[in-house]
């Protein structure tokens, strides 16, 4: 490991210490008074609270934040379904969504404290290992958050990816797109740049994440997740390219080299 590595895991190591902490001492806090009370102002603070200071706690490994196009969320409800590389699409999500119900796996929802905080702060359980068995009940659970005010977050592919990896779409956003009918915001960004899924260090640079133009309801289920597809892979991919050319603390390991070259336009004369 180079020094500069080393230094960079060093930071690292400091941000997790204090983003682990808080993140058991913010879920003691919420999932009692969730579990009590039920959903409240004080489990919303809470969670408004632990979004906001964990990008500022990142700052301490050099990583910045850059959110755009927060304009195109339209009023009412909607489904934000969003790129997913790191836990910093959380964050950065987040303080853009209003009443946001994130969909998030069973395993998560089942761990004392956080699961309680999570179904406080309308999130929606899905089972995983059901497959496609699971998607009814997600649905329906998004109907009443929907009825209920709030915006439904969903990761289209279901877990983190790693960056320029291929994609694969899943069937639940297609179901949930055609059963609430309701526009779709699909969201851009190139988080993994410097915090990867299985990465021990998170790199310095300005992570980005880019809301685009809504997808307006009644397309044909294949029709919209291609557009979806598309419009995500597409603006992800500018954003990363755009990134790497400005230049980015990390080192381009031999894969990511591959994939960034297979996808770089090739230069005209």
């Amino acid at each position: 490991m180079s020094i500069k590595a080393a230094f960079q895991a060093i930071r690292t190591a400091l941000f997790y210490l204090i983003f682990l902490g808080q993140t058991v001492i913010c879920a003691i806090l919420a999932g009692t008074v969730g579990i009590i009370f039920g959903r409240t102002r004080f489990g919303w603070a809470i969670a408004r609270w632990w979004c906001w200071s964990n990008i500022q706690y990142l700052k301490l490994t050099g990583m910045g934040t850059h959110v755009e196009g927060a304009e195109h969320i339209p009023p009412g409800g909607c489904i934000i379904a969003s790129k997913h590389q790191s836990d910093w699409d959380i964050f950065a999500i987040f303080p853009h969504t209003g009443r946001p119900a994130y969909i998030a796996k069973k395993e998560l929802m089942r761990i004392p404290f956080f699961g309680w905080a999570a179904h406080s702060l309308d999130c929606i359980e899905i089972d995983r290992q059901k497959g496609g068995q699971a998607i009814p009940e997600m649905i329906k659970q998004a109907k009443a958050a929907i009825d209920r005010g709030c915006r439904i977050v969903i990761y289209p592919e279901g877990t983190r990816k790693a960056v320029l990896a291929p994609a694969e779409y899943r069937q639940g956003i297609v179901r949930m797109y055609t059963e609430l009918n309701v526009p779709v915001v699909p969201v851009a960004l190139n988080s993994g740049l410097f915090w990867g899924r299985n990465s021990l260090v998170i790199w310095p640079g300005t992570a980005r994440a880019k809301f685009l133009p809504p997808i307006a309801p009644g397309l044909a289920p294949e029709e919209f997740r291609q557009r979806l597809h598309d419009v995500i892979e597409a603006e992800s991919t500018r954003l990363t390219l755009e990134a790497i050319d400005q230049g980015i603390g990390r080192p381009l390991d031999a894969r990511l080299k591959a994939r960034v070259d297979a996808v770089r336009p090739a230069p005209t004369h």
